[in-house]
């Protein structure tokens, strides 16, 4: 039991400046149970209930009128959903054009397509269908309503850049402003003065509309009528939500939202609850405390349905939310920030607001891009406790106090400025953007940041000289939907004799947390110990190859899985990746061979893509890179953090908390950098040590 004295200390609504400007709760609402009015009304009913239903003739009047929509709507009215398919009924797909409707997550994409395929009663994949990466579930001949991730829309673009299969793009989530969002609003705003029968909804959850509106508009005299853009706000149906904050900060807000879950399922009416954590690791680590703890109770009058909610979690789990409750059991949503606009949860009451995120952000002085955890932004902060007030009044519970709020930034920087761009300038150097520093971007970059991108495609020859792709390598490092880094070791592999194993580690790259820790007691030793048979002292990659490897010869099975402590969703999702990366080395004719167990091949291999991201350990006891000489230290999840500091590693990301930690590591010799990156490192590495 957790003691009562741990558990964090709220102020009482009326305590808080929010409350003020909202309506008095009733203090003797009792309900015991979550009422959707709408469950036994059929599909169509349903649809009509919706917000944006009495909208729908003044959508489609607007898209008329006008070539952009700039529609803002709080997440859960339907604008998602709802306006793709009045654009299907009202006809703009009778010509056997498609609606485009992209998405800044996987997650979204899928679920999204589930539900309006439900509602159109056609099956998934037929007339409403999805395209993610690394998964294809739309028919060409028949398919006029495709959601998509802003990824494939970019990639679309590259086989036809005017976008002729589409009639309308909308562009929902805009607000996240993810490095694809900008990239692709600057490329729809070129491809709009070319093809003026193209339609763009951008659908937004907060109001920067007048941004968006103004970026898309052609008119630039005083003249209204000859605008191109207009503005339609949709109203949301929200129930009051009463916010409470911590009298005093959290040491552990991890440890603090598990101890706050447990106070509203002990206090509080049935209705469900979602928690906002930063990442998957903390994720984890919530669920696995909440489920201990859960087993353990003879005082609760129900049970507690507790749910993880990240990107990386397979398709089939991540569905698991969105069933509806069953009777007696009170479901515990534990996410990351993918919960806070990109998907609606039905039956949330209670929201506990770690008030952190987990961002990337690109230091152009270290050149390194980092995994940092800051505050959230007033705006998430906001859109978190919106939540709460989607199925009857509900309750915030923020673990920081309401003078943190007050000081909070007003709005998360989009990620265009604060990233490193690679990937976002491979893309459009495959589209045919010569200069990049004068591509009309909806939030510059720094300039800075663009150079630097630059110079990284040049060093991995993915462009040349004169800032054009290179043949083969650089045009189909622009075909392949993960970092350019990556992209170069995945395509070289074949040459090196290992690219059976690369695609394996890169697999499991993408997926993250392969191996479950418990948190404490027996199974923590035991977990630890089955986990040693799979550590090598080449480093995190080899291990992670290890570890497939195993898999693989014992059956792929959920019990191989149970007995060493390894994550099985994750397996399989690696697995499925692993098999979509198999189908585009083929399609490239890269030879799938094996190194037979020689690891030597394989780090060489990494190193000829990685060496970027060097570092060699220096004689004050911390790593630093060559270039920008940052102080890096070895994660203490991995496999090297016991054994004695190897000289070299190659990183994979960077995490910075109260250090700046390299993960997924691998021990490479000085001289494979000299070798196989000399335009990198010249001479440089036998100079400084």
């Amino acid at each position: 039991m957790f003691s009562s004295d741990s558990r964090p200390k709220f102020l009482k609504p009326g305590e808080s400046s929010w409350s003020e400007d909202k309506p008095d709760l009733d203090l003797n609402h009792a309900t015991t149970f979550v009422y959707n009015p709408n469950v036994s009304l059929s599909l169509e009913q349903q649809r009509q209930r919706l917000p944006i239903y009495t909208n729908r003739s003044h959508i489609l009047y607007l898209l008329e009128r006008f070539q952009t929509l700039v529609l803002v709507g709080e997440t859960g009215c339907g604008k998602s959903t709802q306006v793709p398919q009045y654009l299907l009924e009202a006809g703009w797909c009778d010509d056997g054009k498609v609606v485009g409707v992209t998405e800044p997550r996987r997650v979204a994409a899928t679920t999204l397509a589930a539900r309006v395929a439900t509602e159109k009663g056609s099956p998934l994949g037929h007339v409403v269908g999805y395209s993610i990466r690394f998964d294809d579930c739309s028919d060409p001949q028949h398919t006029k309503i495709k959601y998509m991730t802003e990824g494939i829309l970019l990639r679309e673009m590259m086989a036809d850049p005017f976008l002729r299969n589409y009639c309308v793009i909308l562009l929902d989530e805009v607000h996240e402003r993810t490095l694809y969002t900008d990239i692709v609003m600057g490329l729809l705003k070129k491809i709009l003065r070319k093809r003026k029968n193209l339609k763009l909804i951008i659908s937004s959850a907060t109001v920067d509309a007048e941004q968006l509106r103004d970026f898309f508009n052609v008119n630039s005299g005083k003249d209204s009528s000859l605008d191109t853009a207009t503005i339609l706000s949709v109203e949301g149906r929200l129930y009051p939500v009463d916010v409470f904050y911590v009298k005093e900060p959290v040491p552990d807000y991890v440890k603090a939202v598990v101890d706050t879950v447990l106070k509203i399922d002990t206090n509080e009416p049935a209705g469900d609850v979602l928690a906002f954590l930063t990442g998957q690791e903390e994720v984890d680590r919530a669920v696995t405390l909440l489920r201990e703890h859960s087993a353990q109770r003879k005082d609760s009058s129900q049970k507690m349905l507790i749910l993880p909610m990240y990107g990386s979690l397979p398709n089939s789990e991540q569905l698991k939310v969105f069933r509806f409750t069953p009777r007696g059991l009170r479901k515990v949503v534990i996410a990351t920030n993918i919960a806070e606009t990109s998907i609606t949860i039905p039956g949330i009451v209670y929201v506990v607001d770690c008030g952190f995120v987990k961002l990337r952000w690109f230091n152009s002085d270290t050149q390194t891009d980092s995994l940092v955890i800051v505050p959230v932004s007033q705006s998430s902060a906001d859109q978190r406790v919106g939540r709460a007030g989607r199925v009857r009044a509900g309750k915030a519970y923020r673990l920081y106090l309401e003078e943190a709020y007050n000081s909070l930034t007003v709005a998360t920087p989009p990620e265009m400025q604060r990233s490193e761009l690679s990937m976002g300038v491979l893309q459009l150097k495959a589209l045919g953007i010569d200069n990049i520093l004068r591509f009309n971007f909806p939030s510059p970059p720094p300039a800075k940041n663009l150079l630097l991108a630059l110079e990284l495609l040049f060093a991995l020859e993915a462009i040349d000289k004169s800032g054009q792709l290179t043949k083969p390598l650089g045009v189909i490092m622009a075909e392949f939907p993960i970092i350019p880094l990556y992209s170069k070791v995945l395509i070289i592999s074949g040459e090196f004799g290992c690219s059976e194993e690369i695609i394996s580690i890169l697999s499991l790259v993408q997926v993250q947390n392969i191996f479950n820790k418990p948190s404490s007691g027996q199974a923590s030793i035991k977990a630890r110990v089955a986990h040693r048979m799979f550590e090598v002292e080449e480093g995190d990659l080899v291990t992670l190859l290890n570890v497939y490897q195993s898999f693989m010869k014992h059956g792929g099975t959920r019990e191989f899985c149970n007995k060493y402590f390894l994550n099985y969703r994750g397996l399989k999702r690696a697995q499925e990746i692993r098999q979509q990366m198999c189908h585009l080395l083929q399609k490239f004719d890269i030879p799938i061979v094996s190194s037979n167990g020689d690891t030597e091949k394989v780090c060489r291999c990494l190193t000829a893509g990685l060496f970027p991201n060097a570092a060699y350990l220096h004689y004050t006891g911390v790593y630093r890179t060559v270039r920008g000489q940052q102080d890096l230290h070895i994660h203490p999840t991995s496999v090297l953090y016991t054994l004695e500091q190897p000289k070299w590693v190659l990183f994979c990301e960077i995490l910075h908390t109260n250090r700046s930690y390299m993960r997924e590591l691998t021990v490479v010799k000085p001289a494979w950098l000299e070798e196989l990156a000399p335009h990198f490192y010249e001479k440089r590495v036998e100079r400084d040590h």
